[in-house]
């Protein structure tokens, strides 16, 4: 009972982010958290709660430790492909680093991030967006 009462008080839950330009507020959530130095979120935001970014929350982390501040454009993402009840979509980004020290750095690319199709059973974690791969280089 007490459950019910505080989920009342909660209010309705947010919709689940379903489209492609659904997936590009992700990405631009993702460089929101690091910007802030949320890494913790910004990890979470990897499919897996993570683990899809190949390392740990702890080395995740460990990887900004000298940045200061992160900017990102993100583009328009490309229309989702459907694969074995997942959707894919391509989502074209160019980042903008500043070091602690000053140095300013660029990098450009793209990354796939993924849902599970609207299938019987699936979670609201599973139907949401989440970053699944990236391929950034640095760029002038």
């Amino acid at each position: 009972m007490f459950t019910l009462a505080l989920l009342a008080l909660a209010g309705p839950l947010p919709p689940i982010d379903r489209t492609p330009e659904q997936a590009r507020g992700v990405l631009q959530r993702y460089y929101a958290a690091i910007d802030r130095g949320n890494y913790r979120g910004a990890y979470r935001l990897w499919s897996g709660n993570g683990r899809a970014s190949g390392q740990s929350c702890a080395a995740f982390t460990r990887g900004f430790a000298r940045t200061a501040h992160t900017r990102a454009v993100v583009g328009k993402p490309t229309d989702g492909e459907g694969a074995a009840g997942s959707v894919f979509v391509t989502v074209p980004v160019r980042v903008y680093a500043t070091l602690k020290n000053g140095r300013r750095q660029q990098f450009a690319g793209s990354y796939v991030l993924r849902r599970v199709n609207d299938v019987d059973g699936a979670t609201r974690g599973q139907l949401s967006w989440h970053l699944s791969s990236a391929r950034l280089r640095a760029a002038g």
